[in-house]
C-alpha cells in the first residue's frame, strides 16, 4: 500500500447502532479514497469483559458483515481480526515495558470503569495493546473523536519513549479529526448517548433492524412536553435528538428540518424521521443479508493473512532492535 496508512479498529460487543454507522462507519467508508486503511475488529479488546463463547463467535461474525455491508471494501482496505494476528498481542508486551502504572491509571476511561468494579490487569493495560494496534503496522494516522484523544496521545508517548532508546523506528502516529458526526442520543434517555450497552433495546436502533422495528422504537422515542417540532438541547433533547438523527440521514440542517415540521405535531414528525433511517439503511441491511457467514469468514482469513505478513515485518525489525532478534 502506497497511500498513508492508518488503523481504527471496533470492538464485537453488542449490536451496531446509527451512533456507530453515522459517528465512525461512514467515515471509514469515505477515508478509503485518501487513505491506506487497516480495520479490525478487535476482539482481543473484547476480553477485557466476562464473554460468552458462543455470543463472542457469533458477535466477530456480525460486526464483520456490518463492516463490509456498509461498504468497507477489501480491495481497498486492511480488514481482520485482531486475535488472528499475534503480533499484536506480542508487541502489546513489548510496548507495556514502557508504559508506567501511573500513566494507565489516570486514563479515563479506565477510572470510569474502575468504579463500575470488576477491575481486571486487561482492563488497566488495554491502552497499551490499543497503541500496539496502531504501531505493529507503522500507520502515520489514527482518526480519533475527542473520547479517544487521550489513547492517541498514550501511543504517541510510548513512541517516544521506543525511538528515544532505539532509533527513529516507530512514526509518530498524527490525529485525524473526522468529521462531526451526528449527535445520537438513546431514544429512551435523551441526555445519555445511544449506546451498545443499554439494557433496553429500545434505546436504540440497530443497523440491521427492519423496517417495522425502526418505525415501533422511534414512534415510543422519549420526547417532550408540548407538540411543536424545535431544536432545543437544553429544553426538548428528546425532539432535538430526533431532528439530529433526521439532519443526519437526509443532509438537511437541524434548522431547516424545525421549520418544515413545527407544527406539524410529533407524530407526523417521527414517521418522517422513521422513514429517512429505513431508508438510509436499507442498502445497508440488504448488503448485510445477502453475504454469506463462511464468505464474510475467508475474507477475514485472508485479511488476516495478509495482516500477519506486514506485522511480522515490524516485529522482525523491532526484535532485532531490542535485543531479542
Amino acid at each position: 500500500m502506497t497511500a498513508r496508512r492508518v488503523f481504527s479498529g471496533i470492538q464485537p460487543s453488542g449490536d451496531i447502532h446509527i451512533g456507530n454507522y453515522m459517528g465512525a462507519l461512514r467515515n471509514w467508508v469515505a477515508m478509503q479514497d485518501e487513505y491506506a486503511p487497516v480495520y479490525c475488529v478487535v476482539d482481543l479488546h473484547a476480553l477485557t469483559l466476562p464473554q460468552d463463547p458462543a455470543e463472542l463467535a457469533g458477535a466477530r461474525v456480525r460486526t464483520a458483515k456490518i463492516l463490509l455491508a456498509a461498504g468497507i471494501d477489501p480491495s481497498r482496505s486492511l480488514v481482520y481480526y485482531q486475535s488472528q494476528v499475534p503480533q499484536h498481542a506480542e508487541l502489546s508486551w513489548i510496548m507495556g515495558t514502557f508504559a508506567s502504572m501511573g500513566h494507565l491509571g489516570r486514563m479515563t476511561q479506565y477510572k470510569e470503569k474502575e468504579d463500575k468494579g470488576g477491575q481486571n490487569l486487561g482492563l488497566f493495560s488495554y491502552p497499551v495493546l490499543m497503541a500496539a494496534d496502531i504501531l505493529v503496522h507503522r500507520v502515520h494516522a489514527v482518526p480519533v473523536g475527542n473520547d479517544q484523544t487521550q489513547h492517541l496521545e498514550f501511543t504517541r508517548d510510548l513512541v517516544d519513549r521506543f525511538n528515544s532508546r532505539y532509533g527513529d523506528f516507530f512514526p509518530v502516529p498524527e490525529q485525524i479529526t473526522p468529521p462531526v458526526g451526528a449527535r445520537v442520543m438513546s431514544l429512551k434517555d435523551p441526555t445519555s448517548k445511544m449506546s451498545k450497552s443499554d439494557p433496553d433495546p429500545g434505546s436504540r436502533i440497530i443497523v440491521t433492524d427492519d423496517a417495522d422495528t425502526i418505525l415501533a422504537k422511534v414512534r415510543r422515542a422519549v420526547t417532550d412536553s408540548g407538540n411543536r417540532v424545535a431544536y432545543d438541547v437544553e429544553r426538548k433533547p428528546g425532539i432535538s435528538n430526533l431532528l439530529d438523527i433526521l439532519s443526519a440521514f437526509t443532509g438537511r440542517s437541524v434548522h431547516q428540518l424545525a421549520e418544515e415540521y413545527g407544527a406539524a405535531g410529533y407524530g407526523r414528525f417521527k414517521q418522517a424521521v422513521a422513514e429517512a433511517v429505513i431508508s438510509g439503511l436499507a442498502p445497508v441491511r440488504q448488503a448485510y443479508l445477502d453475504l454469506d457467514d463462511a464468505d464474510v469468514e475467508w475474507i477475514m482469513a485472508e485479511g488476516a493473512a495478509v495482516a500477519r505478513s506486514g506485522a511480522e515485518q515490524t516485529m522482525s525489525e523491532v526484535r532485532r532492535l531490542i535485543g531479542l532478534g
